[in-house]
């Protein structure tokens, strides 16, 4: 098997594309030797096409609760009890206090994240605003997720100087249905379709731990492959007490491993980033530089802390990597 995966390596770095076959193969590996020569691989890969400079951002929670949707695992819908945090749309002066505190510690993207189907009416209105505000004053990469929203709200956002849209695949196709029923997987691809339009890079992933196989993983990195995906946030679910996932089995160490580098495989030159759940690795996903990925969500997510900003940079600068610079 270790011939096979350096057999598929040299196939990427001359810039062919790993086939469905070829990724379903790689994920059947379980000896240890196995899965470290595919990160080795996978860590090439990523070095080949993207260098070794690591993209950090952050996200601010800025509409917390009451979420229409009815997604298995979110700690904010409204279908479910878990004593979440409920506040509405935050303040101009909190979002951009937030961000200069990141500026000032050298993160390179900063967005608000905010619960419900998509943001309407006048809270769009106070996002518009924040953002002129936030493009004036910081000089961090804006990024947004808002939702489900159209091509005429993402020509507003862009005028506003936010680069990157943020909105979450989660999973394949087929296993969608079993994670939400509220929306459709054909309204997650057109939000992303009208974001592009707009003239925004994506930034999509999805969640690993739902109960899927992985073969839907696989498949869900393909179709990002197919949307031309810039950022792609590799979520690990973090069980949370009141939705229908709370009992899910956690994943081996091993499988989140190959998961990011069968990601890469597949993705080469795109940002794999660390997300949600990185408490749930072993020294917050360190190794997993080391198997593809080359960006992470730093700093408290929505409603998990995340790793602090300083650790990370320590950690990216043990690892012989580079924090991306601003500007």
């Amino acid at each position: 098997m270790k011939e096979f995966i350096k057999e598929i390596e040299k196939k990427i770095l001359e810039k062919e594309c790993i086939t469905f076959e070829e990724a379903m193969k790689l994920s059947s590996i379980e000896a240890k030797e196995d899965v470290e020569q595919l990160c080795i691989s996978a860590n090439n890969i990523r070095e080949f096409f993207c260098g070794k400079e690591i993209d950090l951002c952050t996200i601010m929670n800025a509409k917390s609760g009451r979420c229409s949707e009815d997604c298995k695992f979110c700690a904010q819908s409204a279908y479910y009890k878990t004593n979440i945090e409920v506040y509405e749309l935050v303040s101009s002066e909190a979002a951009l206090k937030l961000s200069k505190e990141n500026e000032s510690e050298g993160v390179n993207r900063f967005s608000l994240v905010t619960s419900g189907r998509g943001i309407k009416g006048s809270d769009f209105e106070k996002v518009l605003d924040i953002y002129e505000k936030l493009n004036k004053e910081v000089k961090m990469d804006l990024c947004a997720s808002l939702g489900i929203l159209g091509y005429g709200e993402f020509i507003k956002l862009r005028e506003k100087g936010i680069t990157m849209y943020h909105h979450n695949l989660e999973t394949s196709r087929e296993y969608y249905k079993n994670i939400c029923t509220t929306h459709s997987y054909d309204e997650r691809i057109d939000t992303i379709n009208a974001a592009k339009k707009a003239g925004m890079d994506i930034c999509s992933g999805g969640i690993i731990g739902l109960g899927e196989s992985f073969e839907e993983r696989v498949k869900l990195a393909f179709q990002l492959k197919n949307l031309a995906v810039k950022s792609i946030p590799v979520n690990i679910l973090n069980p949370v007490n009141g939705t229908p996932l709370e009992n899910a089995k956690s994943l081996s160490q091993k499988e989140i491993l190959k998961t990011i580098a069968i990601f890469r495989l597949i993705n080469p030159d795109a940002f794999i980033r660390l997300a949600g759940g990185r408490n749930l690795i072993d020294s917050f996903g360190e190794n997993c530089f080391n198997a593809g990925a080359n960006a992470t969500i730093t700093g408290n997510y929505l409603t998990t802390s995340g790793n602090k900003i300083c650790d990370d940079k320590k950690m990216i600068s043990e690892l012989k990597l580079e924090v991306r610079k601003n500007g």
